[in-house]
């Protein structure tokens, strides 16, 4: 392989010999598969950087300094996500930076940080950087580079397959339908505007309208299972799933993790979340998200991608789901972590303008486009007040409805008093969307003040609308006890005045969070009673994969 094909290490360090003493060490290492190069700042390392994008080339890694002149550490590394964003990240510091060290961790989704000096560079340099390698080679290598998403800011379809890939951490670039560029891929292809969206591949390949499942594989994001059968199969893959995934599969079950979009959940739309144990400074869900995932994967688990589920079957010992397209897994034991959907908003004209304006949960594909709005978000929970706090950063304005008489009821103080302190944001209590209004895309909503007794009407480009959760779990119907709301029943709630489940065929009473079914079980949101939490829901992943250990040692 020629030199300039390697994929690169590149490290970025002011101090002349520092830089050199670095990138002579991992040469020593690493020169033979990989190529080393350095740059004595931040804006000469994106200069780099940005020749290494226009010849094709690969990043695998990217180590710099935290105290740079020109730009900081943690300001280089976001630009350079810009270019490479599966490159693995390092932060080198001096002992006194720890604090920034850990800011970068949570900000910038830093992978490692490095006390410099780093002798012997056999304990202090080159596990750190084979872990980084080790890493990009999991999720990065594998991926195919220059997918090319042609679309329209305001259509419906190509607003959820952008969203998609986004959310899938899937490479790819966005171009709008009325850029030249893209009329003339289209017409090369034989299409029109009518198609899209259009995916191109690296190869020119023209993919018009795709379903998700077809965009999962141009992105090559796996979506058939590698096995027939498994210990555990994990439908959902929040928090309380990747849980499940990262305890079961590092204690040996063949585990194998289902989701219909993206891993992550509710939780991995979350622009910040600030109260997670271990993250002082706050970490976006996606970062979470990703982190759960390739940590599960590093222990074996399989994630599958764009499965949607239609029924479960019990047959004896075996457990079945099958999937919309009439394909099926099967497993011993099975985990319901399928969260919650927001509820739909009945006002008139809000489904004829969703994608184009209107959307449930935080659509971070919309964050450049808010930029200088007034956005409109929905709901009074945490997610809502975390939607408001990320938009407010761009827009305008942001106007945050809440139908109740207050915030306090409904969210965390912490971020109550963040929405007090920025003035870009408003709040209006006992107040409710009843129309939504545009032609092409969101131009307008009505309001009503319940307290006042009047409507309002206000302009707005966006809304993002996060109320009242419900459950996905009709697909359950007549196999899996759920409450009036469609929560999934557990343990104590099944028994009754010392009565079973009826069809239970176990001979003792459901574990904790066992369902109606020997050897099902639910954990998160999904579950009746369930503590709305982040912290909670992989706590309850990691405790049902004890229990199915359980359940699998006993039958």
């Amino acid at each position: 392989m020629a030199d300039r094909d390697l994929p690169v290490i590149l490290t970025v360090d002011d101090d002349p010999s520092v830089s050199r003493a670095i990138a002579r060490d991992l040469r020593r290492r690493y020169a033979e598969e990989h190529r080393v190069v350095r740059a004595d700042g931040g804006a000469q390392a994106i200069e780099a950087l940005q020749e290494l994008k226009l010849r094709g080339s690969r990043v695998a890694a990217l180590l710099a300094d935290y105290r740079m002149p020109d730009m900081d550490g943690i300001e280089f590394l976001e630009k350079a996500m810009d270019l490479f964003p599966r490159a693995r990240r390092a932060l080198l510091t001096a002992y006194a930076d720890t604090d920034a060290a850990i800011r970068a961790i949570n900000v910038v989704d830093v992978d490692h940080y490095m006390l410099k000096p780093w002798d012997p560079p056999e304990e202090k340099l080159y596990p750190v950087v084979d872990a980084l390698l080790e890493s990009w080679l999991a999720t990065g290598d594998d991926q195919p580079a220059g997918l090319r998403l042609i679309g329209h800011r305001w259509s419906r379809a190509s607003h959820e397959v952008r969203d998609f890939l986004a959310r899938n951490a899937a490479a790819y670039s966005w171009v709008s339908v009325e850029d030249p560029e893209a009329q003339r891929q289209l017409a090369a292809a034989g299409l029109s505007e009518a198609d899209i969206p259009v995916v191109v591949t690296a190869e020119g390949t023209a993919h018009a309208s795709p379903d998700l499942a077809t965009v999962a594989g141009l992105a090559g994001l796996s979506t058939s299972p590698a096995e027939d059968f498994y210990d555990l199969l994990i439908v959902g893959g929040g928090p309380a799933g990747l849980g499940a995934a990262v305890y079961g599969a590092s204690e040996g079950l063949r585990t194998v993790l289902v989701d219909a979009t993206a891993t992550g959940g509710q939780a991995g739309q979350s622009s910040r979340i600030e109260n997670y144990l271990g993250f002082p400074d706050g970490v976006s869900g996606g970062q979470l998200a990703d982190r759960a995932r390739r940590q599960a994967v590093k222990f074996g688990a399989e994630v599958l991608t764009a499965r949607t589920v239609s029924a479960l079957e019990v047959d004896g010992p075996v457990r079945t789901v099958r999937f919309a397209d009439g394909s099926d897994v099967r497993a011993r034991a099975v985990l319901l972590a399928t969260g919650v959907q927001y509820r739909r908003l009945p006002a008139p004209g809000v489904d004829d303008l969703l994608g184009r304006g209107v959307y449930y949960g935080s659509a971070a594909t919309e964050a450049e486009a808010c930029a200088d709005q007034h956005v409109l978000v929905v709901g009074g929970a945490n997610s809502a007040g975390q939607a408001a706090v990320f938009f407010s950063r761009r827009a305008a304005k942001v106007t945050l409805l809440v139908r109740g008489r207050s915030l306090e009821a409904s969210m965390s103080s912490y971020l109550i008093d963040q929405i007090a302190a920025i003035d870009t944001i408003e709040v209006r209590t006992c107040c409710e969307v009843v129309e939504a209004h545009g032609s092409n895309h969101l131009e307008a909503v009505t309001l009503a003040d319940s307290a006042a007794g009047s409507r309002e009407r206000v302009e707005a480009s966006h809304l993002f609308v996060f109320i009242e959760a419900a459950p996905r779990t009709d697909w359950l119907e007549g196999t899996v006890a759920r409450d009036p709301r469609g929560f999934v029943l557990t343990g104590p709630d099944l028994v009754r005045d010392g009565h079973r489940p009826a069809g239970w065929t176990a001979q003792r009473d459901p574990s904790y969070l066992e369902t109606s079914v020997p050897g099902v079980f639910a954990a998160g949101d999904v579950r009746a009673d369930s503590v709305k939490r982040v912290a909670s829901a992989v706590g309850e992943g990691a405790m049902a994969v004890t229990l199915a250990h359980r359940y699998l040692e006993e039958s």
